[in-house]
């Protein structure tokens, strides 16, 4: 079997493994392309991860994750900052296609969302142009709203493409996730709307029923409910040519050989995403 040429692992699909693990696996199933997380580059060495993903000719479309923006106090708000220009600069020393930012929810005791989600504006202002001076994209990534409160105050790809659209293209741009979208009826248009917008495409099933910690409750594609191949021509009529990324929190995945996980990623991508 051939592994289709734009099929990118995300790590933590195989979070079981580590970088060295994880590059090994692409090598052995001929995956040329992975999505890189900060804490395990951290482990290994932002250089030396670099080094050992150039060196196995992978692509890096993606680094997760840069974000939680959403603090009103100042203090917060500085840590916040640095924190993402930190992410900007990995990101640039990784060559990744985007670093992807999960927003952030409600800070601790508030209901203000507005104010939170302004907050975001507010702090792409000062990253993006940060972001545009080092080659990298920052990628809005929209979350299913059963985690706006404490993970993403941006819940529909609609809201991301408003957020992103004071910026140019090349510096913000936008995650099409099926996971957290598949189920808006806004969708084709908005991935329309979005065009070259499009930083990043990640595929993965909703599975039923939910698990107690829904951060888990994503599944192999073909496992769930969504239609994938729809967006996949959707995203490439809006003009999307680049890496299409599996990315599954599990704990059943996580709990089996990489491998294999591995080779159903690979059986499932071409069944379902293609």
């Amino acid at each position: 079997m051939t592994t289709p040429e734009r099929l990118s692992l995300n790590q933590k699909t195989v979070n079981q493994w580590g970088l060295h693990d994880v590059v090994d696996g692409c090598a052995r199933h001929g995956i040329e392309s992975v999505g890189l997380w900060r804490e395990p580059v951290a482990e290994v060495g932002l250089d030396a991860s670099a080094k050992l993903v150039r060196d196995a000719g992978l692509r890096v479309s993606s680094l997760c994750r840069g974000g939680f923006l959403t603090a009103r106090e100042e203090r917060a708000r500085t840590v916040a900052l640095d924190d993402n220009r930190r992410a900007i600069d990995e990101a640039a020393v990784l060559g990744a296609d985007c670093l992807v930012l999960v927003v952030g929810g409600l800070p601790d005791g508030s209901r203000d969302l507005d104010g939170a989600r302004m907050a975001v504006t507010e702090a792409l202002a000062t990253l993006a142009p940060y972001a545009g001076e080092r080659d990298v994209r920052l990628a809005l990534e929209p979350l299913h709203p059963m985690y706006c409160a404490d993970r993403a105050v941006i819940s529909t790809l609609g809201q991301a493409l408003d957020m992103a659209e004071p910026f140019p293209p090349e510096q913000v741009g936008v995650v099409v996730d099926t996971f957290h979208v598949w189920w808006d009826p806004e969708v084709w248009r908005q991935i329309e709307r979005a065009g070259r917008r499009i930083a990043s495409y990640q595929v993965c099933d909703w599975v039923l029923p939910l698990p107690a910690d829904v951060l888990l409750a994503r599944g192999y594609m073909g496992d769930g409910c969504i239609d994938f191949r729809p967006f996949t021509r959707a995203v490439e009529a809006a003009g999307y040519t680049g890496d299409i990324e599996v990315e599954i929190f599990n704990a059943g995945v996580w709990a089996s050989p990489g491998d294999e996980v591995l080779a159903t990623t690979i059986k499932r991508f071409e069944e379902y995403v293609l």
